[in-house]
């Protein structure tokens, strides 16, 4: 069985899902599919791998999300990442960032099907990991003048042969003009096309993506189709996973509170602060985990002021801590 089969993933989402991130995140899902940030091919070939591509042991299942343009570059990453053991490969084709177009990958891709057959194709040959696609319905300027479906299935017939693993953003992207927000903002979703879109290839496993804020929103979504994947409400507070394992995945486990949670990233934030990693670098990631609760201010406060001292450690957790009403 594939690991894209999981009913529930964290999208990648740049400078955010880090190795910290997810390790956090585990503290409140076992089950819940993971994703680093995306890493582009050419950064993993000529810069430091071990840096971009190592991870703790507990933060698997874990997906390795590749961007690049060049099939021979994605399947030099591919050899290199072998040796780390993530549990899959997946190609960006999505992101609509001018920064990444003007390499000319993430959504750009969309331009060029047959370039996207061919990086998959570099990656499948090289990758002893399923590989996946991770796109957008389509682009805007390619599809002025319909919903993008057309565009969609054309892609699905073409690269059937290097992927049945899917990941569908329910809207179009923009290349131009227009910041990955306003791509968010001001690009209507069409969830009812991923649907369609599951329907018309039942043997794709199918995930949808896409302002998706709640465990309960993804329930919804998982009548229609494989997978969901949240992404930045999962980021914003992770206590948003503490029920996935159960409601997704029908475990019955108890949920991890947040006050617990942080407690128990202790070890791992010692023995990173061994490592020469700075506190802040995780403690970024735990800004929101208390919203909503009495002492969440000072919670932050005390987290921000604090953790970016050189010799800030366990302690300034400690003490922001103190400021919040444990959650059971």
């Amino acid at each position: 069985m594939s690991v894209y089969t999981g009913r529930l993933s964290v999208a990648p989402m740049m400078d955010w899902t880090d190795r910290h991130f997810r390790f956090f995140a585990r503290q409140f899902t076992k089950r819940t599919l993971l994703y680093t940030e995306m890493v582009t091919a050419q950064a993993v070939v000529f810069g430091d791998a071990e840096k971009l591509l190592s991870f703790s042991l507990p933060e698997k299942p874990l997906i390795l999300q590749l961007g690049g343009s060049s099939p021979d570059l994605l399947g030099k990453a591919c050899q290199i990442a072998q040796s780390f053991d993530y549990d899959g490969i997946n190609l960006n084709a999505g992101c609509p960032s001018e920064r990444v177009s003007a390499g000319n990958f993430g959504a750009a891709l969309r331009q060029n099907p047959a370039l996207i057959a061919d990086c998959l194709q570099a990656i499948k040959e090289n990758s002893r990991v399923p590989v996946s696609l991770k796109t957008r319905i389509a682009l805007e300027e390619m599809t002025p003048d319909s919903d993008g479906y057309d565009d969609l299935c054309r892609l699905a017939e073409l690269v059937k042969p290097l992927t049945t693993d899917w990941i569908v953003h329910a809207r179009k992207a923009r290349l131009k003009g227009l910041t990955p927000k306003q791509n968010r903002e001001r690009l209507p979703l069409n969830y009812d096309l991923v649907y369609r879109f599951k329907r018309d290839f039942p043997d794709l496993t199918v995930s949808i993506n896409g302002n998706i804020d709640s465990l309960d929103a993804a329930l919804r979504h998982l009548r229609h189709v494989d997978g969901v994947m949240i992404g930045r409400a999962a980021y914003a507070n992770p206590a948003l996973l503490a029920e996935a394992d159960n409601m997704i995945y029908g475990e019955s486990s108890s949920p991890v509170s947040p006050f617990a949670a942080v407690l128990q990233m202790r070890p791992y934030i010692e023995e990173q602060l061994t490592k020469g990693v700075r506190l802040n670098a995780m403690t970024r990631h735990m800004l929101g985990i208390f919203k909503g609760c009495a002492g969440a201010a000072a919670w932050r406060r005390t987290l921000t002021e604090n953790a970016v001292l050189p010799d800030a450690d366990f302690k300034v957790v400690a003490q922001a801590l103190k400021s919040v009403i444990p959650i059971n």
